[in-house]
């Protein structure tokens, strides 16, 4: 990579792409995710089986790839047991990395144990205890292994975390929200005569919804001064949408952040990608969750006073266009929305730092940094080797990995889209995780990673 690592990255060959243009070697690794078809079973227990499924399938290639070679720290997203699994029977030590909130203090016994009592769920956790037994992981509780992990970095700004004061500082760092960088392709205008624009966008693994954009279109279509940007993916033909208006701008990809920095309303169905740059842009939010913990983002979003929650069920054309009206112009909420955008923007992700602020972060043992971030000079030391096994945070469809590096400079492990950037520095279980690093060069480090991508169905535990 840029900083004299090699990288490996075990994944499908379906994000080849996404991982070679990030300056990472592909290691095969195939994964029977739903990724090609877009389909994914709205039960948690049967979306949280496709996780296991291909954990068991995941682990053995990823042994043959790597128990001759091992990482010296992995870094595995909530969803990879296989990275866990593998970590653990290595005896090497891991950080989580979370594209969305964290279990708090309480988290078991007011949610966590809900979702053991849905059907199938013994049945489910039987063949995980089983799993864990005979693939070589050191933590065969399936509770623990799939609980909260010694450290965690979580990518989401800390605002949308539920009961934030209840969670572990010491084993969680909030890093803010992480995203790709902007390919030269992402150019978008606001339309000149345009006074208000809205952006309609279900992310990337809901889009299969003509009725909901035709009732969207509906309520928008041909109003005075009103520019709709609508996404549709690639799931859903434009012909099911009737008649266009022509102040409808309907593509099946947009360039999300871009046109948040110009838009004035943001219809969303509140994955945690999608919220984080609807607060980073400053604009107030209608969420129309559709599945996962997006229904617990959007009523956080209704809790900072950013958004108003509109189901699915409900989602009107009167109700649609009702919803925005009070947010656009109440004093309240713009003045949130800056104190949130303002908060967002500090906690760093993987924004740029400013230079003013390069020199002045605690020295980093471990941390998820932008890509123009380094570790300042008195922060190097001896060569190491991680393992990342990763998540696209701003996706509802994501890739989980594993990496490897080695050479003559300090290590970071970029992910498929180019842009985030893992930095790492010689593991120290007891380190607090600083949010950013300084610019500087550092000592010798290697890295390594694998993943799957698949949508966000998960019970959270």
């Amino acid at each position: 990579m840029t900083r004299g690592h090699r990288v490996t990255y075990a994944n499908d060959p379906f994000v080849a792409d996404r991982i070679e243009s990030a300056g990472a070697e592909l290691v095969p690794c195939t994964s029977r995710l739903s990724v090609a078809d877009n389909d994914w079973p709205a039960d948690p227990i049967s979306a949280a089986s496709l996780f296991l499924d291909d954990a068991v399938q995941a682990l053995p290639q990823l042994r043959a790839a790597y128990d001759d070679d091992p990482a010296d720290l992995y870094l595995y997203d909530i969803g990879a047991y296989a990275a866990r699994a593998l970590a653990e029977a290595q005896g090497r030590p891991l950080v989580q990395l979370s594209p969305t909130f964290v279990g708090w203090d309480g988290y078991q016994e007011e949610v966590a144990a809900h979702l053991r009592k849905l059907p199938g769920a013994d049945a489910y956790r039987d063949r995980f205890g089983r799993w864990l037994a005979g693939g070589g992981a050191t933590t065969t509780d399936v509770d623990t292994f799939s609980g909260p992990p010694a450290k965690a970095l979580a990518l989401i700004p800390r605002a949308m975390q539920p009961h934030a004061d209840r969670v572990d500082t010491d084993t969680v760092t909030f890093v803010g929200t992480c995203f790709g960088s902007r390919a030269v392709t992402d150019g978008w205008t606001r339309p000149a005569a345009a006074e208000h624009v809205l952006l309609i966008s279900l992310g990337s693994a809901y889009t299969r919804r003509p009725t909901f954009y035709r009732q969207c279109i509906a309520a928008f279509g041909d109003l005075p001064g009103r520019h709709v940007v609508l996404q549709i993916g690639k799931h859903t033909d434009p012909e099911e949408l009737g008649t266009v208006p022509p102040n409808v701008e309907v593509r099946s990809w947009v360039p999300q952040r871009t046109i948040l920095e110009q838009t004035d309303a943001f219809v969303t169905h509140a994955g945690m990608g999608g919220c984080g740059e609807g607060l980073l842009a400053g604009v107030p939010m209608i969420a129309v969750p559709q599945g996962a913990e997006q229904f617990m983002n959007a009523d956080r979003l209704v809790e900072l006073g950013v958004a108003r929650r509109v189901d699915t069920a409900h989602a009107t054309a009167e109700t649609l266009r009702a919803a925005p009206s009070d947010l656009l112009t109440a004093p309240e909420r713009i003045n949130r929305s800056k104190q949130l955008q303002a908060a967002a923007r500090a906690e760093g992700g993987t924004g740029a730092l400013p230079t003013s602020s390069r020199t002045s972060c605690p020295p980093p043992r471990a941390a998820l940094c932008s890509e123009r971030c380094r570790f300042p000079p008195h922060a190097r030391g001896p060569p190491i080797r991680i393992a990342l096994e990763t998540d696209e945070s701003r996706r509802r469809v994501q890739p989980t990995g594993l990496r490897t590096a080695r050479n003559t400079r300090a290590g970071s492990a970029a992910s498929p889209q180019p842009g985030n950037w893992w930095a790492a520095r010689p593991w120290r279980p007891s380190t607090s995780l600083p949010r950013r690093c300084a610019e500087g060069p550092t000592g010798h480090q290697s890295t390594a990673g694998f993943g799957s991508y698949a949508p966000d169905t998960r019970p959270r535990s």
